[in-house]
């Protein structure tokens, strides 16, 4: 029952999100305003972007995990790996040169909902000849793809290179990869970082503000999500090993906790000074991961009627409450999992109203 976002028991993040590569990629579409910008067909390629502030502002420098990376000249061929980093870009108006395929949680094309949509806004729509060229990361990074589309900044920000990948990639083009912890960039700092690389930073502020004042509305139509405690974690019936929960530095919890949510005390002292973005628990002690509403992603509704029944896992209060979250559409997982400014104000009239539910069944048990 693992995907790239649930990780199998006592995996490390680079060995999961590199597996996970072989079962799956990520992203789908959603409309929202998006900064103009002009773009248009690259040689040899299928498309290009090209960001529309003035380059006065190059060189620019990046500090990332690695060290720091200097763009020269303001960029007009731009290549991602990973998730996130493709949707930013699009949100800022301009189009990469290639991106990864979406091959967990995407669609027949290899792509997203929110995706769809801005490339569309864009005149860029995949099957056009304006649409970025899309390769496959199932085995890790294709360098050999990436290079093929000769670019001139590599945008990793929201991503885990790991070092030698980041020293292949620079062989090809300036990287701008992760700042610290793998993925754990929030979609906030993505957006600003790669709002730097492509010379858009006003835009980029003006995104995150404005996608912040999106979020802040669907959410006040729902005031009894506030102040509840949460766990976010993975959830394995009939296995000891059964139970992963995500810790702070991963986006899941960041975003609830930014829409008003507290995350578990049980969660916050077990994961202090964790530079990981989950912790392995024990099903033996299920009963202990105390709090008002328990969220997991499941690969059929089949699985959740097993968790509540699990004699271990139904020991957990929010299942025993009925105040559990359980999610089977991979694309909805994917939205909130690699959080961007396109995938957020695409998934919260679904997924608002499924946490509103289980707000609802705590508040009834607390009585």
């Amino acid at each position: 029952m693992t995907s790239p976002f649930f990780p199998a028991p006592s995996a490390t993040r680079r060995t999961l999100f590199k597996s996970a590569g072989k079962a799956a990629a990520v992203l789908a579409a959603a409309a929202l305003t998006l900064s103009a910008c002009s773009t248009g067909p690259a040689a040899g390629t299928s498309g290009a972007g090209t960001a529309s502030t003035s380059s006065s502002q190059f060189p620019v420098t990046i500090q990332h995990v690695y060290g720091e990376t200097t763009i020269k000249e303001q960029p007009t061929r731009i290549a991602t790996v990973s998730w996130v980093n493709d949707d930013v870009a699009l949100a800022l108006g301009v189009v990469p040169v290639g991106v990864p395929k979406n091959e967990w949680g995407g669609n027949g094309q290899g792509s997203t909902p929110w995706k769809d949509a801005a490339l569309e806004e864009l005149g860029a729509g995949f099957g056009t000849a304006k649409a970025p060229a899309q390769y496959s990361e199932a085995d890790g990074i294709n360098f050999t793809e990436i290079a093929k589309l000769a670019p001139d900044v590599i945008l990793a920000a929201y991503s885990g290179l790991s070092e030698e990948d980041y020293r292949k990639l620079s062989e090809i083009a300036p990287v701008v990869a992760h700042p610290q912890v793998a993925y754990g960039t929030s979609w906030q700092d993505s957006t600003a970082i790669i709002g730097k690389a492509l010379g858009k930073d006003a835009e980029a502020a003006q995104l995150v503000a404005d996608t912040e004042a999106t979020i802040k509305d669907k959410v006040s139509k729902y005031p009894q999500i506030a102040g509840k405690s949460f766990i976010y974690g993975n959830l394995e019936p009939a296995s000891a090993d059964g139970v992963n929960v995500y810790t702070a530095n991963d986006n899941r919890p960041r975003f609830l906790s930014e829409i008003g949510m507290k995350l578990a005390s049980v969660v916050e002292d077990n994961s202090k000074g964790s530079k990981e973005f989950f912790i392995p628990w024990s099903a033996e002690k299920a009963n202990e991961l105390d709090s008002d509403i328990f969220v997991t992603w499941v690969p059929d509704a089949a699985t959740t009627g097993s968790i509540k029944a699990d004699p271990l896992l139904g020991q957990i209060p929010a299942i025993k409450h009925g105040a559990l979250v359980a999610d089977s559409d991979n694309t909805l997982t994917l939205s909130i999992s690699a959080s961007s400014p396109l995938s957020l104000p695409w998934s919260l009239d679904t997924f608002l109203p499924q946490l509103a539910a289980a707000a609802d069944a705590a508040t009834a048990a607390a009585k």
